[in-house]
């Protein structure tokens, strides 16, 4: 019961301390997530929604959603697929790639600020017993029906570190 309590409470206590890092971007982390996922996929920064609903996470209507909150901000833009002509690429724009790179700088600050407390080895330890946890759990659907983390094949997906400028390992 420690771990657990300790773990949820550590989760919230982290969110209502980087909510505050993305929203001075004008960003929550689910969008933050998108356009860093874009990001990471490096140039032209451009994938296929289910390519990139599946990094992050998330159904088709909820990368749908997402993606039409960044598309009507300018921070990405949809094109047809010259593989595929019923398909779409999805591609970071100029002012994407310049928000969640400033966003980014804030977010990799914060993270080592609320990590200052552990040293690079416990930090290690910690990335590694946290994913031997989220790998053992099995794959469940939240009540959104939006597919959650863990079981096997979950990493695979994404690792679900909650940096989502690191690459998996």
């Amino acid at each position: 019961m420690g771990v657990i309590g300790r773990v949820s409470r550590l989760s919230r206590q982290l969110e209502q301390r980087l909510d505050p890092v993305f929203a001075r971007h004008g960003l929550e982390q689910g969008l933050f997530d998108v356009l860093a996922t874009l990001r990471r996929s490096g140039e032209p920064y451009r994938m296929r929604p289910a390519d990139l609903a599946a990094s992050v996470m998330l159904t088709s209507s909820g990368i749908t959603k997402r993606l039409d909150r960044l598309e009507a901000a300018g921070l990405v833009e949809r094109h047809p697929d010259p593989q595929d002509r019923r398909g779409l690429l999805i591609e970071l724009t100029p002012a994407g790639r310049e928000l969640v790179d400033a966003a980014l700088a804030d977010h990799v600050a914060a993270e080592h600020q609320l990590l200052a407390a552990l040293t690079p080895d416990d930090r290690d330890r910690l990335a590694g017993l946290l994913r031997i946890l989220l790998l053992g759990l099995p794959a469940t659907a939240s009540p959104d029906g939006e597919p959650g983390p863990g079981g096997p094949g979950g990493e695979a997906r994404r690792d679900r570190d909650p940096s989502p400028h690191r690459e998996p390992e």
